[in-house]
């Protein structure tokens, strides 16, 4: 038998027409139950697979997704393509990747490119170009979802993390521990994220009637250099703060580098919160205290949105998912005399802590 088995090879051993093995394949009813299961029993010892592109042809579906990010190389992109190819899988549907290097006309392609792949859904993960997928999905009729949207905007489906929850959650802890000079380090892109977490940042404050103060507002570039050179500016300031929340934990990574630039110990002299709890949240030094989006959870929940639309069933549209604060090592209570930028006592927390948001 040659490497490549057939219907028609099948279909001579058998002795049986074409269309008879291809019913028998199906569990068609129009074929006897003993020819079904001598078909059947061929197939398996021939190792017969079924051609995906045959399939394809017959029933007019590709069962297939796509899904469509801006770069591989960020590892909250990591764990969201893993939870949408694990609920694909289970379901028996293939994804197919591509990235659109933040572009918005490359974005644009690629998703067109998928339409005329013939996929049966697609998912965006941190799209520029949001406001348009409502025409898109009225032009394609393919279910389209996005993950952690950067622009403001209706869309058809969208599944992202309740920014503002979070970050007033994570700013309010810090005024928990007693910290008055609290800091945002927030991201220049122009995200709609951004705009949320900076929001929970306000709002934290205007809870408590703690003053705005802007000197303490900065912004990086989603890059650990460019927190670290926003970090910088907060540092050198007359009266620097005590805390500072970061936008993610890459921003947090360049704060924290800073922070020992400057010969400060965290979280003794300063204290700092990520967003994001990416892998490398648990290994810095210290271990950096965080909000953790449910990245994989996210990817799955896009993906069953997919497949309830696939269905008609009707589904929510906007979807919050919440976050947790993860307590770790970077954070401490504000230390005796830290009011003007320096420490005389030392905190520290031990272990990791869940709060759930």
């Amino acid at each position: 038998m040659r490497d490549h088995v057939s219907i028609k090879d099948i279909a001579r051993i058998a002795n049986v027409s074409h269309s008879t093995v291809s019913r028998a394949l199906r569990n068609s009813r129009l074929v006897n139950r003993e020819t079904a299961e001598r078909i059947q029993q061929i197939a398996r010892a021939s190792s017969y697979r079924v051609s995906a592109a045959a399939r394809s042809l017959v029933t007019s579906k590709t069962r297939t997704f796509g899904i469509v990010v801006a770069t591989v190389t960020d590892p909250f992109v990591a764990e969201v393509v893993s939870g949408v190819e694990n609920m694909a899988s289970q379901h028996g549907y293939s994804v197919f990747l591509a990235t659109f290097t933040g572009s918005p006309e490359r974005e644009a392609q690629v998703v067109h490119s998928f339409e005329e792949r013939r996929v049966e859904g697609i998912i965006v993960v941190a799209s520029r170009i949001g406001s348009s997928y409502r025409a898109l999905l009225a032009e394609t009729k393919i279910p389209i979802v996005l993950i952690n949207n950067y622009r403001v905007g209706e869309f058809a489906y969208s599944v992202s993390i309740d920014n503002l929850t979070a970050s007033r959650e994570a700013t309010s802890y810090l005024i928990g521990m007693g910290h008055e000079r609290i800091a945002y380090l927030g991201d220049q892109g122009g995200f709609h994220s951004d705009t949320e977490r900076f929001g929970g940042y306000r709002q934290a404050l205007e809870s408590v009637d703690k003053p705005f103060q802007p000197e303490l507002v900065v912004h990086g570039d989603g890059t650990p250099q460019g927190g670290e050179v926003a970090m910088h500016k907060l540092l050198s300031l007359p009266q620097r703060p005590t805390a500072v929340f970061c936008y993610d934990d890459i921003s947090a990574l360049g704060a924290l580098r800073a922070a020992r630039t400057y010969g400060l110990r965290v979280p003794e002299d300063i204290s700092v919160i990520g967003f994001d709890d990416l892998v490398i949240a648990s290994y810095t030094e210290p271990p950096l205290t965080t909000i953790r989006q449910r990245k994989e959870y996210m990817g799955r929940l896009a993906t069953e949105i997919v497949l309830k639309r696939l269905s008609g069933i009707e589904c929510d549209c906007n979807v919050k998912v919440q976050g947790e604060l993860i307590i770790r090592q970077s954070t401490a209570p504000l230390a005796t005399g830290t009011a003007s930028g320096r420490s005389t006592r030392h905190g520290k927390q031990l272990g990791a802590t869940k709060i759930t948001i």
